[in-house]
């Protein structure tokens, strides 16, 4: 099968939730090993990843370092964690193929994606990003132009627009080195958001959530499974109650309905249900929200929250 695999924050940090870059390192080198799996079981694999510790610290470095430099717009951190992820993605999955004497070629592209200007997430700034800060340090950074909202005794924090992707924009390129055989890893972050211009496009200060781009890119490059690796098992029903229920094999609809009716919040848990969602929706086989360590299960739909069409078999 053609699988493409969306990596969540755990699969780049320690268990601690630690950035440093050994931990990184680590846990990269981690799910390389789950990654070298599905290449092993003869499946064609596409990687995208998240990318909000790093991206976190690249803001914190520019508000320590505001009264000497200007800070970098988020297009220009998108990009920077693309290629440190990117790279580092690459040669430990290059070395974990090495070490089963599998020859395939990897690559990391720093990958865009369009995003509507006209989105209202761009007047209507609502995800929240950074560190809780004093109203003092939100002021200060206020004269930098972002946009800062009170999150009562927590403080101030970072709101930034978080529109819908439209298109990544190098979907032809990974299509023909995938078909030529290539692990490619791509649209990290959810991509770099741009908007048109003219005949060429500029980038913007936004966040793009990155399951939701994983599914544009899935259903793009013609992937018959969406695999949504995360730090749980399977999603839940009742998440918190006495009702919790573990969600497996499951219909589009019924899922649908069930997120329709506020199952699953806006947090982590509720984009990676929207994109599978619109996989399937979007004529996708099978998409499959479960924990990194059980990826060549949930290839199989034997694993996981195992979203289709039909539901169980």
């Amino acid at each position: 099968m053609r699988i493409l695999v969306a990596l969540g924050g755990n699969a780049m940090t320690a268990p601690d939730g630690s950035a440093a870059p050994d931990d990184q390192r680590r846990a990269i080198a981690g799910a390389a090993v789950h990654l070298a799996d599905l290449v092993a079981a003869g499946h064609e694999v596409i990687v995208t990843h998240g990318n909000g510790p790093q991206v976190g610290n690249i803001l914190r470095k520019n508000e320590i370092a505001a009264g000497e430099l200007p800070p970098v717009s988020l297009d220009w951190c998108g990009a920077q964690t693309q290629g440190t992820l990117g790279f580092t993605i690459v040669d430990r999955i290059e070395k974990e193929l090495g070490d089963r004497g599998l020859a395939r070629p990897v690559v990391a592209l720093v990958t865009r994606t369009a995003v509507d200007p006209d989105d209202p997430a761009f007047t209507h700034p609502v995800k929240p990003i950074g560190a809780y800060h004093p109203r003092a340090h939100a002021a200060r950074m206020e004269r930098h132009g972002q946009v800062w909202r009170d999150f009562g005794e927590k403080g101030w924090r970072r709101v930034v627009a978080s529109p819908d992707p439209v298109e990544v924009l190098e979907t032809r390129t990974i299509v023909h080195l995938v078909d030529a055989g290539w692990i490619v890893v791509a649209a990290g972050g959810g991509g770099i958001p741009v908007v048109p211009d003219g005949h060429g496009h500029n980038g913007v200060s936004a966040v793009i959530d990155k399951d939701l781009t994983a599914a544009r890119l899935a259903a793009s490059v013609g992937a018959d499974c969406l695999l949504i690796a995360t730090d749980v098992p399977h999603a839940v029903s009742g998440y918190g109650t006495p009702e919790a229920c573990d969600i497996g094999a499951v219909s589009v609809a019924e899922l649908r309905e069930m997120h329709r009716s506020g199952e699953f919040g806006s947090g982590s848990m509720g984009p990676k249900i929207e994109a599978v969602l619109r996989f399937v929706e979007g004529g996708g086989r099978r998409g499959v929200i479960t924990a990194l360590s059980s990826l060549g299960a949930a290839a199989e739909g034997a694993v996981g929250t195992v979203v289709t069409s039909a539901g169980p078999a």
